[in-house]
């Protein structure tokens, strides 16, 4: 089933605050002037509304009273509600559908994207949600995660990078996950986390605080990383959609660096500094290169209908670590 991953930062009042000076304070971790543009959140409310709707659709084909057999698997949860009831609790702890509804609606899921060649699979199953609980836990950390985003880098920047962090890791899910159908937002919403990492890495001039910034981030990624070996959770479209995210906001969310910022209303000849620093320049460079190689690699081992555990005898463990009270089959 889809993953229950639940995103969230520290200071999210504080974090990326404007300042109303030319200067910074220590209470702030971005040395940024008033004059720098504030859009209006509207892409990520959109996104919330849709996966909304998208869950209600799931509900009317699902309708449980109609196709479930109560004699057999017990009763519908929540019965009125009437279609919109949830599948019983022992089939779908999440309050949601049952998995064949899922995978008529786009569920990801291997045999179909490259033996039925379903690539559009890649997308759909991101707009899919596993219950209530799922639907819930990916659209308050979008809200938390994205509005941030949105606010200081406009929405079609946060647009692309969700949208290609969630085709990464469903095709990184693809790849490596054979026997289970995967849904959720929870790959591009690693996307948004791995874009504020590099967006604080690359803009390390404009932070007030850095290491505190970093550390938590950081801290807030691997709890969300580590929740993922857990069975049930799809890790591998985490780390895809985060691996994407990451090298993404190297790409589109560069900002001048502050000395630039200083200088500039003054005349061009009085500036002296670049508007970006070499290393910005550098990490740009790169992770385009890494972008478009590792995209062009991972459809073409796709399409070829390689499994990746072939290619890697330990990465299964990234996505389920077996124990003594649960077995995996991911693989």
């Amino acid at each position: 089933m889809g993953n229950r991953d639940l995103e969230s930062r520290g200071n999210s009042k504080n974090w990326g605050a404007p300042q109303s000076s030319n200067y910074y304070t220590s209470s702030s971790p971005y040395y940024t002037e008033s004059l720098d543009k504030q859009w209006t959140s509207w892409l990520v409310p959109m996104i919330v509304v849709a996966n909304v709707a998208m869950f209600v659709v799931i509900m009317m084909v699902n309708n449980c009273p109609k196709n479930h057999n109560s004699n057999l698997e017990g009763d519908c949860v929540a019965r009125f509600l009437g279609r919109l009831s949830f599948q019983p609790l022992k089939e779908n702890p999440l309050f949601g559908p049952s998995s064949s509804t899922l995978e008529k609606l786009g569920a990801l899921e291997w045999k179909k994207v490259v033996n039925d060649n379903q690539a559009w699979r890649l997308v759909s199953c991101i707009w899919l949600h596993a219950g209530v609980i799922h639907l819930f836990a990916n659209m308050l950390s979008l809200v938390f995660i994205g509005i941030r985003l949105e606010q200081h880098f406009g929405f079609a920047r946060v647009a692309v990078i969700y949208m290609v962090s969630g085709v990464g890791g469903s095709i990184l899910s693809t790849l490596f996950i054979k026997n289970n159908i995967s849904v959720g937002a929870s790959g591009a919403l690693f996307g948004l986390l791995g874009a504020m990492l590099s967006e604080l890495l690359t803009n390390w001039t404009i932070y007030a605080n850095k290491a505190a910034a970093l550390i938590t981030l950081l801290v807030i990624i691997l709890i969300n990383l580590a929740v993922g070996i857990l069975p049930h959770v799809d890790n591998f479209a985490h780390i895809g959609g985060f691996l994407s995210g990451f090298l993404l906001g190297f790409v589109l969310l560069v900002r001048p660096q502050f000395s630039w910022q200083e200088r500039r209303h003054l005349p061009v000849e009085a500036r002296g500094k670049s508007k970006y620093a070499v290393f910005q320049y550098v990490l740009w460079i790169l992770s385009l290169i890494l972008l478009i190689a590792g995209f062009g690699v991972g459809l073409v081992m796709l399409f070829k209908g390689e499994n990746g555990n072939d290619h890697c005898s330990w990465c299964h463990y990234l996505s389920c670590v077996p124990t003594s009270r649960w077995h995996c089959n991911n693989r």
